[in-house]
């Protein structure tokens, strides 16, 4: 019987074969593509409605006018006016902004100076400021947080004046859920 490690038995082990390779296709058809996840969402925040989201830096400072398709973050300064509608703009903790906003949902954990307008709805946090009038279908002012100006609850789907409820600086709001 042969054994491998017996002296004077030194064949070379014999290569293996070439496999033959499959021909790359020739059609034009496209490939399925491999899905992206989006980009995590800010802490506290939903995803936005393309799951993309653009960032404005603590050291940019942007004039003039704002417009996409896609979510905002603001940690910058910015003056001018902000339209993403459909979108989201989150005004960050050293976000600065003199300007006037049209998005689905403005969150403002900076400052704001300038006119809010959202299909859905006006968040200011604890730590949030904001000085201008605001439309939108809802609105939340968390404890701690500053507010000066107007409100205008206008009801999804409402066109202009219709479904709208006006609150007035000094008059007193009623809640209900």
């Amino acid at each position: 019987m042969w054994k491998p490690n017996q002296p004077g038995s030194t064949t070379p082990p014999t290569p293996e074969p070439q496999r033959p390779t499959t021909p790359a296709p020739t059609s034009f058809e496209p490939t399925p593509a491999t899905p992206v996840r989006p980009a995590a969402p800010v802490a506290g925040s939903a995803p936005s409605a393309t799951g993309e989201q653009a960032t404005i830096g603590k050291s940019l400072i942007v004039k003039g006018e704002v417009t996409g398709s896609e979510s905002l973050y603001i940690d910058g300064k910015v003056e001018g006016a902000i339209t993403l509608p459909g979108n989201r703009v989150t005004v960050g903790r050293n976000g600065q902004v003199a300007a006037n906003i049209s998005a689905r949902e403005i969150v403002v954990l900076g400052k704001v100076r300038g006119n809010c307008q959202a299909s859905d709805r006006v968040d200011i946090r604890s730590e949030g400021s904001l000085t201008g009038d605001v439309i939108a279908a809802r609105i939340s002012i968390e404890d701690g947080a500053f507010f000066k100006g107007g409100i205008d609850i206008r009801k999804p789907g409402a066109g202009e004046g219709k479904g709208l409820e006006k609150v007035s600086a000094g008059e007193p709001i009623a809640i209900n859920s």
